[in-house]
């Protein structure tokens, strides 16, 4: 069993299945990613109302839907997003992460990263972009947002959608980026 997990963490790291069928290009495939962001967006900003700060007052931020996480020992999560400048989308990214450490289990959680500058921004968005062991997450809740700060021009919120695992951080996560080629 943890034999199996091993190669399927390892899979998903060097050819996420998800990415195959994911094409920024495609219109159909697009709208439905842009209608998953809204609601995402949304759903965040039901739980916590001041997280509207962030959105209007952050120079970019960067939005993953869904993050699929597991882990027996040895663990690993992906996701895919969009990025946004200015609150216009710019781009897609994929988040990898793999871990070693006590955790057990499996959860989907939706993340958002918000750059509070042009360097960060940029930063993100050249080549692959790595969270430090020291990045945490703020879990929304109604009024989290409110002791949220940036932490190296970096606020990063997280928000459960399913599953139980006892193990949950951002460190360590990598993120690679891709510019929008087309006409928004």
């Amino acid at each position: 069993m943890p034999y199996t997990i091993l190669i399927l963490v390892f899979s998903l790291w060097l050819s996420p299945p998800a990415a195959a069928d994911w094409n920024p290009f495609n219109k159909e495939k697009r709208q439905e990613e842009d209608t998953k962001v809204s609601e995402i967006i949304a759903a965040f900003k039901r739980k916590d109302s001041n997280l509207e700060k962030f959105f209007t007052e952050a120079y970019g931020y960067a939005v993953f839907p869904t993050v699929g996480k597991a882990g027996v020992g040895i663990g690993g999560a992906y996701g895919k997003g969009e990025v946004y400048q200015k609150g216009k989308r710019i781009g897609t990214a994929a988040l990898k992460q793999i871990s070693i450490g006590f955790q057990l289990g499996g959860q989907a959680y939706s993340e958002i990263l918000f750059f509070k500058d042009k360097e960060t921004l940029d930063a993100f968005t050249r080549d692959t972009y790595e969270l430090s062991a020291q990045a945490s997450a703020v879990a929304v809740k109604a009024g989290a947002s409110t002791q949220a700060v940036y932490d190296n021009g970096l606020a990063i919120f997280t928000m459960a959608k399913g599953g139980l695992m006892y193990e949950a951080t951002v460190a360590g996560q990598k993120f690679s980026y891709d510019a929008s080629k087309e006409n928004d």
